[in-house]
């Protein structure tokens, strides 16, 4: 079963050591990548990818279910997400103090998907398509985005 951390854990666990997390590369069939726009530090008002963290004592399998449910209303068993690499992120600011850093090591995949609605607006306050050209020259969209298609073996053209 996996383990909640309370506010003030979760700040001293941010403080002292690096989260781990998923994010997703949601493609749909034109080739165009689903961002949302951060609502919340660190990377606020940046377009980025979809993700969370793992909760302690939370399988991987699991984590990947509940936050493509959580931050896209997706079921995980109807889709087969591939496994493009793992990345570190280093912010300098944290959700809980500009003076925090948050580091974050990150499983990325990508998945491929042919319909979406009713994006939750808990993390992302809009969503965009973009090309992985508009992706790519785009400064709304964070380094660590464009990182993912400059620096994995992504597929996506």
């Amino acid at each position: 079963m996996s383990s909640i951390l309370s506010m003030q854990q979760f700040e001293t666990v941010v403080n002292l050591a690096p989260l781990i997390s998923i994010d997703f590369i949601v493609r749909n069939s034109k080739n165009k990548i689903l961002l949302g726009r951060r609502i919340n530090k660190p990377a606020k008002d940046f377009l980025f990818t979809i993700g969370g963290r793992i909760y302690k004592n939370e399988k991987i399998e699991n984590a990947k279910t509940r936050i493509l449910n959580d931050e896209l209303n997706l079921e995980f068993k109807d889709l087969n997400p591939k496994f493009i690499g793992i990345f570190a992120h280093f912010y300098k600011d944290s959700f809980c103090d500009d003076n925090i850093s948050t580091h974050y090591v990150n499983f990325a995949y990508e998945i491929d998907i042919s319909y979406m609605q009713n994006l939750p607006k808990n993390q992302h306050n809009d969503y965009v398509w973009l090309s992985l050209d508009e992706l790519l020259n785009s400064e709304e969209v964070h380094q660590y985005v464009k990182n993912y298609f400059t620096n994995s073996n992504c597929n996506i053209k």
